[in-house]
């Protein structure tokens, strides 16, 4: 039997609150956070961060495993009184690496927590609808990290594209979501970007801030199944890009993968393997800005190298902010998505049957290559 309980944070509230479970759909101003899936033995704690009349309260629904299935996560959005339901996975496994081509693929990096701008680049260009919805077919949603960090809406975010996953495969699609720095930083407790809401959270559940994407966590477990780089048709995916020295090793993207997975969560950075060590490091795939920036910037032979290497015609990242528009590099052969969400100027990246667009949140495509 489920039981539901408010805790009141000690420094704020005296006594414990009994509340009905109705309060799980109420209006978002009551919603703060959340939800926040613990495992603990045998029992799944749902935790929800509530707001009243600018106070925070914990919400606790306490789960026995067994009865996983019923549960049904309401998580609030941008918008007042909307709210959109996640129900949780049967299980985890890894994401694949490689993908055959597909005609049509939206291209996503950097939200930092903006819920509002992806929901409106998501909802714009008829990827979602209304409802949270997948509407975009059998199309491939590709989100190249760093979905972490800076705003106050990032749990929103996140369950939004958990979500999406499910939805999506029903449909004949797939959403591709592939790690950034900061998606690694919140796993490896490196929390110097961290919105202070989430701090003051943690201490709410009576926790660390690490232990909410923990390998405990319904979250940190799905995180985990993640990649650090992605290949779908001739294009090829990761947040920052490929150094030259990650050329010299010439590893295959399983490889990579493989080999930088375990060390997700590694509070340490001690790898006591060189590879890897290269793999976390400024070179590494979600750290690299030498595509863009810096005294040694690639050059025309090392991104050839790399296309060549991995039988692609095309690599796209986001990392380094170089315009407030996606940009198009290289004749083509290089592509960035990363733009200032939280300034407005929120753009993807539309793939449609090899033609390249600027893709706004009111759905105007704009050719950039073809």
């Amino acid at each position: 039997m489920k039981r539901y309980i408010a805790i009141f944070f000690p420094m704020l509230f005296a006594g414990f609150l009994f509340v009905d479970k109705n309060i799980l759909i109420m209006a978002d101003k009551m919603q703060n956070d959340g939800p926040y899936v613990i495992y603990k033995n045998d029992t799944i704690f749902n935790n929800y961060i509530l707001e009243n009349k600018g106070s925070l309260q914990l919400q606790t629904e306490k789960v026995h495993y067994a009865d996983k299935g019923s549960i049904k996560l309401n998580v609030s959005t941008d918008e007042e009184n909307k709210f959109f339901q996640v129900v949780l996975k049967k299980d985890l496994k890894n994401e694949k690496t490689d993908y055959k081509k597909v005609k049509k693929m939206f291209v996503v990096s950097d939200i930092e927590g903006e819920f509002k701008a992806f929901r409106k680049l998501l909802q714009g260009n008829n990827i979602i609808d209304k409802d949270f919805n997948w509407t975009f077919g059998d199309g491939h949603l590709v989100l190249t990290g760093d979905f972490f960090d800076r705003g106050s809406l990032v749990t929103e975010v996140l369950w939004l594209i958990y979500s999406l996953e499910d939805k999506a495969e029903a449909a004949g699609g797939h959403v591709h979501f592939i790690l950034g720095n900061h998606e690694i930083m919140n796993l490896s407790n490196d929390l110097r970007y961290v919105h202070p809401k989430y701090m003051k959270n943690a201490m709410l559940m009576n926790t660390n801030y690490l232990e909410l994407y923990s390998e405990n966590s319904e979250l940190g477990k799905w995180l985990r199944t993640k990649n650090i780089t992605e290949k779908i048709g001739d294009v090829l995916f990761m947040h920052a890009g490929i150094s030259d020295l990650v050329n010299y090793m010439q590893l295959s993207l399983n490889r990579m993968n493989k080999l930088a997975r375990p060390f997700y969560g590694d509070t340490t950075y001690e790898y006591n393997d060189p590879i890897v060590d290269v793999l976390y490091s400024e070179y590494g795939p979600f750290w690299y800005r030498g595509y863009y920036v810096g005294q040694k910037k690639s050059s025309v032979n090392q991104l050839d190298s790399t296309l060549s290497y991995y039988n692609v015609k095309h690599i796209a990242t986001g990392h380094t902010v170089i315009a407030e528009t996606i940009s198009v590099l290289y004749d083509g052969k290089l592509f960035n998505t990363d733009v200032s969400h939280s300034k407005g100027n929120s753009e993807a990246l539309y793939i449609d049957d090899g033609k390249f667009y600027r893709a706004k949140p009111n759905g105007e495509k704009i050719l950039i290559f073809e």
